[in-house]
């Protein structure tokens, strides 16, 4: 329905939008537990929500134990106090008293590494020394519960690794957090459960590997449309992509071969024009980068169509099975690259039983390189009796 406006212009009713809605989930002590989902699906309203500054509409959260959140950059601090007082001010928010929180104060101190500027206040604080004494007190002043939002991104890698490593330590310790991250890496490596949100709503909820692969294939597929049909012209040379085939098909002796089929095609005569594969994770992890100058696959001549193919008898050996994004390019090797597309194809390698265990390698559990390890034993005992034998 539209309704007209003094202005003449016809405007849609009112819409009412729901943050979230219909979420029914229960997190348990001691455990990490991922939250992820596109922008404005409502990952940090419901941290929110659990850490009492909004008040839901409908519904009830409810915490068991104290409750320290990382929500974001210049959330819980008084920027006119002291890096020194803010501490002190924030155990007393969470019911400490002054007497713990000396127990812990150079803890904290020593972990976001910002003595030099202790008694400087927050607010001359860049962004990411704002964090790292952030992510120090609500770690270390031992809630029971911690909400941790995005802001890990603003730190460097070496402290964002430190983050991550005290969030481990403190599940183990009991004590429950709650990790909302674009970084699905860190989310995989931490979680061991997930929850996955869309439009507000609970789209999964589950294993953190299913929940991940959920929300990235999701992405994938959702952009389908808007990723380059061929074919791809260079807007520099006179070179395209006009077509990338991709086959996964069984190779007779129990195992799966991957074939991919780049066609080329340029109006001049070119020559060693290198050409090459990139096999990237669904998460967009980089798992191969193949051609010049690594290996040698080169066009001598190119003029007119050219197809180009790219075979891999027993893929699954290589890879773990799962979904996989397949590039192509062509490039002048070691100087700059002619033309190229990122996202040619998706494959989905199926899973196979590697080490005739009875469990098939997939890259969602156990990584994306099943690398052929052996396993053997050693009697310590003998080789102590061999050692000390006459003649040795």
């Amino acid at each position: 329905m539209l309704r007209a406006t003094r202005s003449g212009i016809r405007r849609s009713p009112r819409e009412t939008v729901w943050a979230l809605q219909d979420l029914d989930l229960e997190v348990n002590q001691g455990e990490i537990f991922g939250i992820i989902g596109g922008n404005g699906a409502g990952k940090t309203t419901l941290l929110k929500l659990l850490a009492r500054i909004t008040e839901p509409t409908k519904g009830y959260a409810e915490i068991h134990g104290r409750l320290g959140s990382l929500l974001e950059v210049g959330t819980g601090f008084h920027p006119e106090l002291t890096g020194r007082e803010n501490i002190y001010l924030s155990g007393v928010i969470m019911g400490m008293k002054r007497q713990e929180i000396n127990s812990r104060f150079d803890e904290i101190v020593g972990f976001a590494e910002i003595s030099r500027f202790l008694d400087t206040p927050v607010k001359r604080y860049s962004s990411g020394m704002y964090v790292r004494l952030a992510f120090a007190v609500a770690a270390h002043l031992e809630p029971e519960v911690l909400l941790v939002d995005e802001v890990l991104a603003v730190g460097d890698l070496m402290f964002q690794r430190k983050c991550l490593g005290k969030m481990g330590a403190v599940a183990k310790e009991g004590r429950t957090v709650l990790f909302v991250s674009h970084n699905m890496a860190a989310v995989q490596a931490l979680c061991g459960k997930g929850l996955l949100l869309e439009q507000g709503r609970c789209r999964e909820v589950g294993p953190v590997e299913d929940v991940v692969h959920t929300y990235v294939r999701n992405l994938y597929d959702q952009s389908a449309e808007a990723r380059s049909h061929f074919p791809v012209s260079s807007s520099r040379f006179p070179i395209a992509i006009d077509d990338c085939l991709v086959r996964i098909e069984p190779n007779g002796k129990g195992g799966s071969r991957l074939t991919i089929e780049l066609v080329l095609s340029s109006q001049e005569q070119m020559r060693n024009v290198g050409v090459g594969v990139r096999i990237s994770s669904i998460n967009g992890t980089l798992i191969a980068l193949l051609g010049p100058p690594v290996a040698n696959f080169y066009v001598e001549e190119l003029q007119g169509e050219t197809r180009c193919f790219f075979v891999c008898e027993e893929v699954d050996r290589y890879l773990a099975g799962g979904d996989y994004v397949i590039g192509v390019w062509a490039a002048r090797p070691n100087v700059e690259y002619l033309v190229r597309v990122d996202e040619a194809a998706i494959v989905t390698i199926p899973p196979r039983d590697v080490f005739s265990s009875g469990t098939h390698f997939d890259a969602l559990r156990y990584g994306t390189v099943p690398l052929p390890l052996t396993f053997s034993l050693e009697d310590a005992e003998s080789d102590a009796r061999a050692s000390s034998a006459p003649g040795t």
